[in-house]
């Protein structure tokens, strides 16, 4: 036990640190398990947990709790980690969206044909058309008055 109080001071100070520092790496720690767990089942909840992992990373190392190149290696495994999940994500559906577009395709053929969509749109031209004949007139008669 020191003796001089400037050392007393310096003990409890560095107690306190050891404490905090002690929740800042539990917590990181529980966040990374908790991220990781989430990869394994929800890509997309996964996605937005790391913005939140990776922030609270970059304040342990600002805090000084760990080192720079620890925390980039850290967020950098962690990114890696969420990309090999996303391409094993799209790699599923992609299959099975061949699968299905096959048969929409032959339904859309047969509506297409069914329903004569160019002569409706033709309709709204030509009435736009007529609205900006009518107004671009009353806008002349307007500066003519003036």
């Amino acid at each position: 036990m020191p003796n001089i109080k400037s050392a007393k001071k310096r003990v409890s100070v560095i107690e306190r640190r050891k404490q905090e520092n002690r929740y800042v790496k539990s917590t990181m720690s529980t966040m990374i398990k908790k991220f990781r767990e989430a990869v394994k089942y929800d890509v997309a909840e996964a996605e937005e947990m790391l913005k939140e992992v990776v922030s609270y990373i970059d304040s342990a190392q600002t805090k000084g709790v760990i080192h720079k190149n620890n925390a980039s290696r850290k967020i950098s495994r962690l990114n890696t980690l969420l990309f090999k999940a996303k391409n094993n994500v799209k790699e599923e559906p992609e299959v099975k969206e061949e699968i299905k577009e096959e048969p929409q395709e032959v339904k859309t053929e047969t509506k297409v044909e069914e329903k004569p969509a160019k002569k409706t749109t033709t309709k709204k031209v030509e009435k736009i058309e007529e609205t900006s004949k009518a107004k671009k007139p009353a806008k002349s008669a307007k500066k003519d008055a003036e």
